[in-house]
């Protein structure tokens, strides 16, 4: 009873885990992050979560209006991106 608690329990963490599906682009985002998904991300598909895993990552690379772009979506916080500029990540 213990085991099938305890996986029943580790199933639940997991399913927790997993990324939301990613949503629609916006009109900013489009027009602000263009030429940086061509440059960093270009190879992965609009609108799924392994863009936003690029962007995420190269996030330091990003144009400002971009990140500006970003914020506004919501995809990121203002702490967040200032917490990282902070970080030097």
């Amino acid at each position: 009873m213990k085991a099938l608690w305890l996986g029943s329990l580790f199933f639940a963490m997991c399913f927790h885990a997993l990324p939301s599906e990613a949503g629609p682009i916006t009109e900013g985002e489009k027009r602000s992050c263009n030429d940086d998904y061509k440059k960093f991300c270009g190879s992965y598909g609009l609108e799924s979560n392994a863009l936003r895993d690029c962007m995420d990552r190269v996030g330091h690379s990003l144009s400002h209006d971009c990140v500006d772009a970003l914020i506004d979506a919501g995809e990121v916080s203002r702490a967040e991106v200032e917490r990282r500029k902070n970080n030097g990540k």
